[in-house]
C-alpha cells in the first residue's frame, strides 16, 4: 500500500495539455510527409538540380535522427515544459526560413533547423503525457489519441500537402507550420504543469552525445544514398561500417560512463526493447506504403494531389478508429502483446490485399479496404505501443525513454523509403527487361506495368516486415495489463500465466 505522501494528484488541465501536445505532434509528423507532394515545385521554383532534390528530405532527416537521444535528454535535463515550448518556437522560425527561401541552400538549411527543433520537441512531448497521465484507464485515452496521430499524422500531409501546393503555391507547405507552432506553444505554456522533481540534473553525457549523433547520421545518411547510389557504392557502405562501430562504441561508453545519454536499463528492457523493434520494422512498412501508393494514384491512376491525399483518408479513420476506439478500450483489459501482434497482423493482412495491384485495379473494391485493414492494424499496435514505451521507467529517464519511441520511427522511416523503394525499382527492372516486346509495341504500357510489378514486390517484403514485428511483440513483450487504478512506484505486484499481472508508472511527488 503506498503512502499518502507517494500519490501525486491528477492535474487537473492534463486533457487541455494534451489537446496541444497533439497538435504538436501533429505538425511534427505531417511535416515528415506534407513536403514530399510540394518538393517538385519547390525544385523548379529554386533550380534545384535533380541530384540536389534528395537533401530537402535528407537534412531534416539526419538532424533529426541524429539529435533525438539528445533532446530527450536535454528534455530530462531542461525540463518538459521549457524543451517542448522552446522546440516550438524553433521549428516555427526553421518553418518561415523555409518557406521564405531564395535558393536551395536557404531551403536546405531550413530543413536542418527543422530538424534540430523537431528532436527537441518530439521526446518532449511523449515524455509530458508520460509524467501526466499515471492512471492507466486515463493513459489509455491520452496515448489512443496520441498513438492515431502519430500514426495518422503522415497521411494527413499528404492531404494538405497537397491542398496547399494546388491551391495556393509550394511555401505554404512550410508557412502552415507557424499557426500550428503559435498555439501549441501558448497553450503549452499557460496551460501545462510539468510535475516537480522528475527532472535528471546529472551532467551531460558529451561522448555519449557525439557518438549517438555521427552514430545515427551515418545510418540514417546511409539508407538514404543506398536509395539513389545503390548498395553496392562505395560511400554507402562506408556509411553502414562507420555506423556500426559508433553505435557499438556508443553502447560500450554508455556501459561506463557515471551520466549516461541513455542508461542501458531504458533500453534492455524486455517489453521497450520489444515495443522499440517491432515498432521500427511497422513503420518500414509503412513509409514504403505512403511512397508507392502516392507514386500510383498520381503515376498510374492520373489522380491530382488534392484528390490523391483525400484518397487516403481511409487509412486516417481506420488508424483513429483502431487507436481510439479498440487500442484504448481494450489496453486495460488485455496485455499489450495481445493488442499489439495481432494490430500489426492486420496491418499486415491490408498490406496483402494491396500486393494484388494492377493498372486497372479499382479504388473502392481493392485499395479502399486495404487502407481501411491497415489503418485499424496499425492503431491498434501504435497505442499501447506508445503507451508501453514510456511505462515504469523512471520520472528522471521518460525523455530519453520517448526519444527511443522516436528514433525507433525516424530510422525505421529511413530504412522503409530506401530498402523498399530499392526492391520495386529492381523488380521493375528485370520486369521491363524480360518484357521488351511489349516495351516495343506500347512503352508507355510496360512503363506503367513494370512500376505497379515492382510495388507489388515491394508490398510482398512488406506484409512479410509486418509479420515479423507482430512476432518479436508476441514474444519479446510479455507486460500484463495495467492497473485500471493510479499507478504507484514499485515492482508489478504479483504473476499471472508467467508474466506481470501489471507494470506501473512511478510517482513523482510535487
Amino acid at each position: 500500500m503506498p503512502k499518502t505522501a507517494d500519490i501525486r494528484l491528477p492535474d487537473p488541465s492534463r486533457w487541455k495539455a494534451l489537446a496541444f501536445i497533439a497538435l504538436a505532434q501533429l505538425m511534427v509528423v505531417l511535416d515528415a510527409t506534407i513536403v514530399n507532394i510540394a518538393l517538385p515545385h519547390a525544385q523548379t521554383a529554386l533550380d534545384i538540380s535533380d541530384a540536389n532534390k534528395q537533401w530537402v528530405i535528407t537534412a531534416y532527416a539526419l538532424a533529426f535522427g541524429g539529435l533525438l537521444l539528445f533532446g530527450g535528454r536535454i528534455a530530462d535535463l531542461w525540463g518538459r515544459k521549457r524543451t517542448f515550448v522552446v522546440g516550438l518556437i524553433g521549428f516555427a522560425l526553421a518553418s518561415a526560413l523555409g518557406g521564405a527561401a531564395q535558393n536551395q541552400a536557404m531551403l536546405f538549411g531550413s530543413r536542418a533547423l527543422q530538424g534540430v527543433f523537431g528532436a527537441l520537441l518530439a521526446p518532449a512531448a511523449l515524455s509530458l503525457l508520460a509524467v501526466m497521465f499515471t492512471d492507466a484507464k486515463e493513459r489509455a485515452k491520452a496515448f489512443g489519441i496520441y498513438g492515431a496521430i502519430a500514426g495518422g499524422g503522415g497521411a494527413v500531409g499528404l492531404i494538405l500537402g497537397g491542398f496547399l501546393t494546388q491551391a495556393l503555391n509550394w511555401r505554404w507547405t512550410f508557412f502552415v507550420n507557424i499557426p500550428f507552432a503559435i498555439v501549441a506553444a501558448a497553450g503549452a505554456y499557460f496551460v501545462i504543469r510539468e510535475p516537480a522533481g522528475s527532472r535528471n540534473r546529472a551532467s551531460l553525457d558529451i561522448p555519449g552525445v557525439v557518438l549517438s549523433a555521427l552514430g545515427l547520421v551515418s545510418l540514417v545518411y546511409g539508407f538514404t544514398r543506398a536509395e539513389s547510389a545503390g548498395w553496392s557504392d562505395g560511400l554507402t557502405i562506408g556509411m553502414f561500417v562507420a555506423s556500426a562501430v559508433l553505435l557499438l562504441s556508443f553502447v560500450l561508453t554508455e556501459s561506463k560512463v557515471k551520466s549516461p545519454l541513455l542508461p542501458l536499463r531504458v533500453l534492455l528492457d524486455r517489453n521497450r526493447g520489444g515495443v522499440y523493434l517491432s515498432l521500427g520494422l511497422a513503420v518500414i512498412a509503412m513509409f514504403g506504403l505512403f511512397l508507392f501508393l502516392t507514386y500510383y494514384l498520381q503515376v498510374v491512376k492520373g489522380y491530382s494531389p488534392i484528390r490523391t491525399g483525400f484518397a487516403f483518408l481511409p487509412m486516417i479513420a481506420g488508424m483513429i478508429t483502431g487507436s481510439t476506439q479498440i487500442g484504448a478500450r481494450l489496453m486495460t483489459r488485455v496485455p499489450a502483446r495481445k493488442l499489439m501482434g495481432p494490430g500489426f497482423l492486420v496491418a499486415a493482412v491490408g498490406m496483402l490485399l494491396l500486393t494484388q495491384l494492377e493498372i486497372g485495379s479499382s479504388y473502392v473494391g481493392l485499395i479502399l479496404p486495404a487502407q481501411l485493414l491497415l489503418g485499424l492494424g496499425m492503431g491498434t499496435a501504435f497505442m499501447p505501443a506508445m503507451s508501453l514505451a514510456t511505462h515504469g521507467v523512471e520520472p528522471r529517464d521518460s525523455g530519453v525513454a520517448s526519444a527511443m519511441v522516436n528514433t525507433s520511427q525516424q530510422v525505421g522511416g529511413a530504412i522503409g523509403t530506401a530498402l523498399l523503394n530499392t526492391i520495386a525499382a529492381s523488380a521493375a527492372t528485370a520486369y521491363a527487361s524480360s518484357h521488351a516486346a511489349l516495351g516495343a509495341r506500347n512503352p508507355e504500357l510496360l512503363k506503367l506495368q513494370s512500376m505497379v510489378h515492382g510495388f507489388t514486390g515491394a508490398i510482398w517484403w512488406a506484409v512479410g516486415i509486418l509479420v515479423v514485428a507482430s512476432a518479436i511483440a508476441v514474444t519479446f513483450i510479455n507486460a500484463g495489463r495495467p492497473s485500471a487504478g493510479p499507478a504507484t512506484g514499485g515492482s508489478g505486484s504479483g504473476e499471472a500465466d508467467g508474466v506481470e499481472d501489471e507494470f506501473k508508472v512511478p510517482v513523482v511527488a510535487h
